[in-house]
């Protein structure tokens, strides 16, 4: 199975940067017809974390996606499943 990872660990203080990351990939994803993103906030306070949530949960990405998974074992990591 394919997947595709973003690290947002050099961008974490640029909000517009973050969320055009965050979509470039999950267009890509999709485009492509990959099942798994992986994406990583990295542990930190979490804010970052926080903020990748909510523009994972916007009603226009949110309808596309089958699944958000944060990772049990590494608190900065999540894993994000498309329908197809």
């Amino acid at each position: 199975m394919a997947k595709l990872k973003l690290d947002l660990h050099e961008i974490f203080n640029k909000g517009k940067e973050i969320d055009r990351a965050l979509e470039d990939i999950l267009v890509d994803a999709m485009d492509r017809r990959i099942e798994e993103v992986e994406i990583i906030p990295g542990k930190g306070s979490g804010q970052l974390k926080k903020k990748v949530l909510r523009f994972l949960d916007q009603p226009h990405i949110k309808s596309k996606i089958h699944r958000t998974v944060k990772d049990s074992k590494n608190f900065g990591r999540l894993f994000v499943y498309f329908k197809y």
